[in-house]
């Protein structure tokens, strides 16, 4: 874990997150994160999202934590139960570029179900800025890991009542603050809305401010399905978006942090679907507008697990929308050649965009040094289109240690095998994840780790090894470029694990969703690991082996490649059932509409659900009937 000296520079911005590895970037979001959701945060909201957050994203798309919901910042008592519906986090967008993007992915799905552009329907809404929680009429839960939750439905027994005295039972919404009730009677007590509505959900009793902020009916849960909202088409929509932003923004009194914009179209959402963390269809926009003129002080080179080099900027100091920037990404070296940024060069910089802080141009093109030498092994570097590259991938320390500790970040079920640990086998000698299981507590000990500590880490390795872990997990972990989580499970439906190896470029070509060129980076990418993942491979680590889509496509049931819909209380766990159903051909959805055949009903179920299948023509069965076909 990072140290607390790292952790305050972070807060304090007086390091780089380019200063940072990728496992250390990604640790402080999840320490910057829990301390929010703790409603005690450590940074801003807006530092969160446009500097830590947005740098992870560029730098490591697959990171974990942007790939799962975030964890909820404290423990409850209760134990976890299964929220009533799944409850995703929201993709975001920080430019018109990405939003663009978006609409294009829109449009390409609605050709691909025969919806007209112009029958595409958008609608926008504010991005409440409280605590996110499901109702479902007899229980409050907490988002958790957006599958499992806490029960908090002490906070209605403490009288919170619903947004505009609605009833209960409406889903998921925020526990939220009115702002100018905040402002008035709360500002002088606690530092920000967050801090109070922490407050209201742990089990202390309530201090005379807090019940007198539900008593005013000030502090409120705000059902999502209650929101004001614009809505138009996407032509509508690209027309006047910065109009739109600016409406929606103030429709209400509450905190909000963006603009959510969806699909209302229900075909187009089901076509969209979501991924592991948010739904594809919906999307939120934040920006930060505030710009500086600034002064370069120096550039200096950084090596990362790739072997790229990143240059670093030295800054004037200069106050940016409430913080202190003392240095920004160059991105990569063609930009800084290309753009004349050097010493003594003036950049307009920006805290909004991908990477936070941002260059956005070059207005004082300066003489640029080029290092000629990686700063962290020395050798000579090379041109690969506009990046500057280490090519000692075998030797370059910063490569062999980013390398080690990628392995166990991905892997995600073992603890102590972080940045400093890794940095710390480096100094004596170890240099591949294999040499790593090789190790007892007596070596490690001889490395100056304590006894305990020695004894905890062979534990997490044995602990890594037993532990099930999906086999696309597994390989993933190699870190090959090009095969980040998402590719190495769709080449894995097509390919058991241990013949990947001997595929060649048109075998993966043909698999649908890798280009030529993805294809042929992967099989080059696979040479150099063979031998360490056959020598992980013998430790014997429990995978779970990826069913094969040609095998599912012998499976014989009457429901195979049919699309349904799980509504209800069942005797199984839903998710577990929804894994199942995926595992013996079947195609899950969340949401009803014509393109639905089944629609497989437990205890408890909405009128809604039924009403849409009827609409849609769905076939209804309960789950006696659906366990009774498969």
């Amino acid at each position: 874990m990072l140290s607390q000296d790292i952790v305050d520079k972070l807060t304090h911005q007086e390091i780089l997150t380019d200063e940072l590895l990728d496992e250390e970037l990604a640790q402080f979001c999840q320490i910057a994160n829990l301390a929010y959701r703790a409603g005690k945060p450590i940074i801003s909201d807006q530092d969160y999202d446009f500097i830590y957050l947005a740098a992870l994203k560029d730098r490591d798309p697959n990171n974990l934590l942007l790939k799962s919901i975030e964890p909820e910042g404290w423990s409850f008592s209760e134990e976890k139960v299964l929220l009533p519906k799944e409850m995703l986090s929201i993709d975001k967008a920080y430019s018109w570029g990405e939003i663009s993007k978006w609409i294009e992915r829109l449009k390409k799905s609605a050709m691909q179900i025969g919806l007209g552009l112009s029958d595409i329907q958008i609608k926008a809404t504010p991005k409440l800025d409280g605590f996110a929680g499901f109702d479902d009429g007899n229980r409050l839960y907490t988002r958790g890991d957006g599958k499992k939750g806490s029960d908090i439905s002490r906070v209605f027994e403490r009288g919170l009542c619903v947004f505009n005295d609605a009833k209960r039972g409406l889903g998921a919404g925020e526990i939220v603050i009115k702002k100018s009730y905040f402002e008035k009677y709360l500002a002088h007590s606690f530092e920000y809305p967050r801090n109070f509505q922490a407050s209201l959900i742990k089990e202390k009793a309530l201090s005379e401010q807090a019940q007198k902020a539900i008593i005013d009916k000030a502090a409120l849960f705000f059902p999502f399905v209650q929101l004001p909202i614009w809505s138009g088409s996407t032509a509508e929509m690209v027309a006047k978006f910065d109009q739109i932003v600016a409406q929606v923004l103030v429709m209400v009194d509450f905190d909000v942090d963006g603009v959510v914009f969806e699909v209302i179209n229900a075909d187009l959402k089901t076509q969209m679907g979501a991924n592991r963390k948010f739904h594809r269809w919906q999307i939120a926009f934040k920006e930060n507008k505030d710009k500086a003129h600034v002064k370069v002080l120096s550039v200096t080179p950084q090596v990362g697990r790739s072997g790229k080099i990143t240059p670093v900027v030295e800054l004037e100091p200069t106050l940016l929308s409430g913080a202190t920037i003392v240095r920004a990404t160059g991105h990569h070296y063609g930009l800084v050649k290309e753009q004349g940024l050097g010493v003594g060069s003036v950049v307009e910089l920006t805290r909004s965009g991908l990477v936070i802080p941002k260059i956005i141009s070059v207005l004082k093109p300066m003489p640029v040094d080029i290092p000629d030498n990686c700063p962290s092994c020395s050798k000579l570097l090379v041109w690969e289109s506009d990046f500057l590259t280490c090519i000692n991938r075998k030797n370059c320390p910063a490569q062999i240690v980013g390398k080690m500790a990628y392995f166990f970040k991905i892997l995600a079920n073992n603890d102590g095998f972080g940045i400093v640990t890794i940095k710390k086998l480096y100094a004596y000698d170890i240099r591949s994840v294999s040499q790593i299981y090789a190790l007892n507590i007596e070596h490690l000990v001889t490395m100056g780790f304590g006894e305990k500590t020695s004894m905890n880490l062979i534990n997490q390795l044995n602990r890594s090894v037993s532990e099930q872990v999906e086999d696309w997990r597994f390989l993933a972990a190699f870190g090959v470029h090009r095969m980040g989580l998402g590719n190495c499970e769709n080449l894995l439906k097509f390919h058991y694990l241990n013949d990947i190896f001997n595929l060649n470029l048109e075998q993966i070509a043909n698999i649908d969703g890798f280009a030529e060129l993805t294809a042929q980076i992967i099989v080059q990418g696979l040479i150099p690991i063979a031998d360490e993942f056959n020598r992980l491979y013998r430790y014997g680590f429990n995978l779970e082996t990826t069913l094969l889509t040609k095998n599912l496509q012998t499976l014989a049931h009457e429901l195979f490649d049919k699309r349904i819909v799980f509504t209800g209380k069942m005797s199984y766990s839903r998710n577990d059932m929804k894994k199942h159903a995926k595992s013996i051909g079947i195609k899950v959805s969340i949401t009803i509409s014509a393109k639905i055949d089944y629609l497989v009903i437990g205890d408890k179920v909405g009128q809604k659900k039924i009403q849409d299948a009827e609409k849609f023509g769905v076939a209804v069965m309960t789950e006696a009937d659906y366990l009774s076909k498969i």
